[in-house]
C-alpha cells in the first residue's frame, strides 16, 4: 500500500517537471515567431508538419495506441486552433498581449467544465472571471488606439482553444495524445503549402523553423500530454503560468518589443486575476 502511494507521489513529482518544462519550451514561440519572415499561417504548418513527424516518432517508440474518435476529433480541432490562433495573433499583436491573452485559458476550463461536468462556478470563479474580463478590456481599449485590436482578439479565441487542449485528459475516450498529434498533422498538411510562396530560406530562418517544430510544439506536447495524464488541469495550468511571465520576457531581451503601458496594467489584472482562482481553488484540493 505504502509502495503504491510512493510511486503516485513519483509519477505526480515527475508530471509536475513535465508540464514545467513544458512552459519553457512553450515560452520560446514568441521570439521564434518574430525572428522568421514569413506569414503567419506557413510558419504554422512548417511547425506543424515538424511537429507531428516528432510526436509520430514518440508514439512509434512508446507503442502508444492511437485514436480516433468525436472526442478526440474535438481535441484535434483545439490543437489546430490554438496554435493557428496563436501564430496569427503573434504577427499582428505584441507577443506579450498574445500570451497572456492565451493565459485567460483557466477561466474558460471553469466555463468548460460547467458546460460539459455541470459543475457551477464556484464564488472565487466568478469573482476571477470579472477581474480577468476588466484585465481583457484593457487590452482592447489600447488595441483600438494602435490598431492591434484583431490580434488581440484572435489571441483571446486561442486562450478558448488552449482550454480544450488543457481537458482533453478529462473526458473518458479521450486521448491527449492522439489528440495532439492529429492536430499538428492537420494543419501540417493543409498549411505548410503556404511555404512556397515564402523567399526566405536561410539557414537562421529554417533552424529557427526546425526549433519551433521539434521543441517549442513538438517536444513541449509531448511533456504537456504526459504530464497532464497525472495532474489535474487546475494544477496543469498553475504550473504553466511561468509561460505568459517568460514568453514576453525573451522577446524583450532579444527583439526589443515591449508591452503598451496598458497593455501593462491590463496583463497585470489578467494575472492577479487568475492566480486568485488557481491559489484559492488549489486550497481544498
Amino acid at each position: 500500500m505504502e509502495k503504491d502511494i510512493s510511486q503516485t507521489q513519483n509519477m505526480r513529482h515527475i508530471a509536475v517537471f513535465m508540464v514545467l518544462a513544458a512552459s519553457v519550451c512553450f515560452a520560446t514561440g514568441g521570439l521564434f515567431m518574430k525572428v522568421i519572415p514569413w506569414n503567419a499561417l506557413a510558419i504554422n504548418g512548417a511547425r506543424n508538419l515538424i511537429a507531428s513527424l516528432v510526436i509520430g516518432c514518440y508514439i512509434l517508440a512508446t507503442h502508444h495506441r492511437l485514436k480516433f474518435n468525436p472526442t478526440v476529433a474535438v481535441g484535434a480541432v483545439s490543437m489546430a486552433g490554438v496554435t493557428t490562433c496563436y501564430a496569427i495573433a503573434n504577427k499582428l499583436t505584441t507577443a506579450g498581449n498574445t500570451i497572456i491573452l492565451q493565459y485567460t485559458a483557466p477561466v474558460w476550463i471553469m466555463v468548460m467544465v460547467y458546460l460539459f461536468f455541470g459543475k457551477k462556478p464556484s464564488r472565487t470563479g466568478i469573482i476571477s472571471l470579472l477581474i480577468v474580463f476588466a484585465g481583457i478590456l484593457c487590452f482592447f481599449f489600447e488595441g483600438l488606439s494602435t490598431g492591434r485590436w484583431l490580434g488581440d482578439l484572435i489571441a483571446l479565441l486561442s486562450g478558448i482553444f488552449y482550454a480544450g487542449v488543457f481537458m482533453l485528459n478529462s473526458f473518458e475516450k479521450g486521448d491527449a495524445l492522439s489528440s495532439v498529434f492529429f492536430g499538428q498533422l492537420l494543419c501540417g498538411i493543409v498549411l505548410s503549402p503556404l511555404v512556397l510562396k515564402e523567399t526566405d530560406f536561410s539557414a537562421p530562418v529554417l533552424w529557427a523553423v526546425f526549433f519551433l517544430g521539434a521543441v517549442q510544439v513538438g517536444l513541449a506536447y509531448i511533456f504537456f500530454t504526459t504530464g497532464t495524464k497525472y495532474i489535474d488541469p487546475l494544477t496543469a495550468s498553475i504550473i504553466n503560468s511561468l509561460e505568459p511571465i517568460l514568453n514576453p520576457l525573451l522577446v524583450a531581451v532579444f527583439y526589443g518589443e515591449k508591452l503598451g503601458t496598458l497593455s501593462l496594467i491590463g496583463a497585470a489584472i489578467v494575472l492577479c486575476g487568475i492566480m486568485y482562482y488557481n491559489l484559492k481553488e488549489a486550497k481544498p484540493a
